[in-house]
């Protein structure tokens, strides 16, 4: 499926996500319905998001049908209190509370008993985090600002092989852009005394894509009972060439260069380079168990995110100098499985209540946590109801992100006259999701 670059440019703009409402930096906020069951809809698969959480669901829907909405994100900001290597003291610092909007949309057709296709826009992953003050952060040598937003273009085809098994498959195309603020800090006093001064501001900016798949098989082997399985495979997000700008260099003498200014090293009050560098994604897998009785529904599922390929963030830099170096971060993320658990009661033929629960743990260990993302393990309460009118069916949810206190001491030094990295102290937050989708059937 051929897609022109404008069109992308758009949808990446429209289809926006900046914040990691799971574990790590993924995204599974592509259906109300589904939210509102926890996330536990592999085995049901039977609105059209089932494009994303399980191709072969798309059997289960008559004629054509197109679905479009969105979710409303309220991250309250993390607070941390604790010290870094430029606060050498205990002090709080709150992130800014950020709101964001992410949409999907899908279209299925069944063409016929056995056959079916559609294609689904949808949002993977994305990250988002902002520090107050850029110039005052205690976390301005490492970062005050990040957004990585993702948008994902996938077709799909599905056919039943018989009374029995359902399979589906698609072809999945990122487009994904990155931002990333930070100050540059340096020890502007001699050694033995310690002075954290700003040398710089600088903003790395870039685009890229990528490409991957994914597959899903849907079981029906008694009358109440649904299995599903789905699978995702990994992205390579390859961001080229981005523009890396350094503003406000100052002119402050640095004895480690003795006594030459950072204006001298980059030749004047700015300086601009590029930037690469690689953000692999994971692959996901889930397992569902469903049970349908009369007007109730219960799922449990079991889902996997493969964070292990996310080993480190290198960021190559062109004409670097010793005041921008490249950059090199450990990450070695670790697999999680998610357990998700959700409910529906129709209460009459048009009206849908649902419950859902999900325990997500963190891929982060502690040793390599950053202000980037100061994930923890979450527990994630959703609600929600739908209702059906005509042709038409409208599903709204609401989520809430409890994610655990956690105390981190990863803090590293470096010598003059620079600073290190990490944090030693306590991360606490939470978030507030709302979910609205509206579908039609023709």
């Amino acid at each position: 499926m051929r897609i022109g670059k404008g069109l992308v440019v758009l949808l990446v703009l429209v289809f926006s996500a900046t914040s990691a409402m799971a574990a790590g930096f993924r995204l599974p906020e592509a259906g109300a319905k589904a939210m509102g069951m926890g996330f536990a809809f592999t085995a049901q698969a039977d609105d059209p998001s089932a494009i994303y959480f399980n191709p072969a669901g798309i059997m289960q829907l008559e004629g054509t049908n197109v679905m479009a909405g969105a979710t409303f994100i309220r991250e309250n900001g993390a607070t941390f209190t604790g010290t870094t290597p430029v606060q050498a003291t205990s002090i709080s610092e709150t992130q800014k509370d950020l709101n964001f909007i992410v949409p999907n949309a899908y279209f299925t057709r069944k063409v016929s008993s056995n056959f079916a296709y559609g294609v689904g826009i949808f949002t993977p992953f994305g990250l988002g985090q902002e520090y107050k003050d850029r110039n005052s952060s205690i976390f301005r040598n490492q970062i005050t600002k990040i957004d990585l937003q993702t948008v994902v273009v996938n077709p799909t085809v599905a056919f039943k092989v018989n009374d029995v098994l359902m399979v589906g498959a698609g072809i999945d195309y990122m487009y994904g852009k990155a931002k990333l603020e930070k100050t540059g800090v340096i020890n502007t006093a001699l050694p033995g005394s310690s002075t954290p001064s700003k040398i710089f501001l600088l903003d790395l900016e870039g685009t890229g894509d990528a490409w991957a798949y994914n597959f899903g098989v849907l079981l029906k082997p008694a009358q109440n009972w649904k299995v599903g399985f789905s699978f995702r495979g990994p992205f390579t997000l390859e961001i080229r060439e981005g523009d890396v700008k350094l503003t406000e260099i100052t002119s402050t003498a640095i004895p480690a260069l003795g006594g030459a200014s950072a204006q001298a090293v980059f030749g004047g009050t700015s300086f601009n380079t590029k930037g690469s560098t690689k953000i692999s994604m994971p692959a996901t897998a889930a397992l569902g168990v469903a049970y349908i009785k009369d007007r109730l529904t219960l799922e449990v599922d079991a889902d996997w995110t493969g964070w292990h390929t996310y080993r480190s963030l290198i960021i190559d830099i062109k004409n670097n100098t010793a005041l921008l170096p490249d950059s090199a971060s450990t990450k070695d993320w670790k697999d999680v499985v998610a357990l998700r658990i959700g409910a529906e009661y129709r209460v009459t033929d048009p009206l849908a209540l649902r419950l859902g629960f999900a325990y997500d743990p963190t891929p982060v260990p502690a040793y390599s946590m950053d202000p980037s993302l100061p994930d923890a393990t979450r527990l994630n309460y959703m609600v929600g109801a739908g209702y059906k009118y005509k042709n038409w069916t409208f599903d709204g949810s609401y989520f809430y992100v409890d994610k655990k206190d956690r105390t981190v001491s990863n803090q590293v030094s470096v010598s003059y006259p620079s600073y290190g990295t990490g944090f030693d102290g306590k991360w606490t937050g939470d978030a507030h999701l709302v979910a609205f989708d509206v579908g039609y059937k023709f």
